[in-house]
């Protein structure tokens, strides 16, 4: 896979279409800390780490299981996700140009010098990076 981050938002994008309460996906530092930023903006209910066995009897791999937030209706909370920054073109705004996602309605998500966080946290921080991804 060449893009994992991709994948990730791929799978929170077509679980929420189809009206699901969860998703697994493969696990890893940045997916955590990026399923983290999404619960802290109020975007999911949560999420863990499990292990998983790939092949029933076989050895048991770290999954993300991130549980999707709808509203009283049945609304979506994530109504957009998409990816900023890939492989082919990496995108990097200083302390001063940090994006505003909707004009402060969604968020963005960026790793910095000092760790991944949301595009508001950066802006207070006063840090710039790489974004990673927009979600409204």
């Amino acid at each position: 896979m060449t893009d994992p981050i991709a994948d990730m938002l791929t799978r929170i994008r077509n679980a929420v279409h189809s009206k699901h309460t969860r998703v697994d996906m493969p696990a890893s530092k940045l997916k955590a800390e990026i399923a983290r930023i999404l619960q802290d903006e109020g975007y999911i209910h949560g999420f863990k780490l499990v292990e998983e066995p790939s092949v029933p009897g076989g050895p048991a791999k770290p999954v993300i299981r991130v549980f999707l937030k709808y509203g009283p209706r049945g609304e979506r909370v994530i109504s957009g996700i998409e990816r900023i920054s890939r492989p082919g073109r990496r995108v990097y705004f200083g302390r001063d140009d940090v994006p505003r996602v909707l004009g402060g309605l969604g968020t963005s998500i960026l790793t910095t010098s000092r760790g991944v966080m949301s595009g508001r946290e950066a802006a207070r921080a006063g840090v710039g990076g790489e974004v990673l991804c927009n979600v409204w």
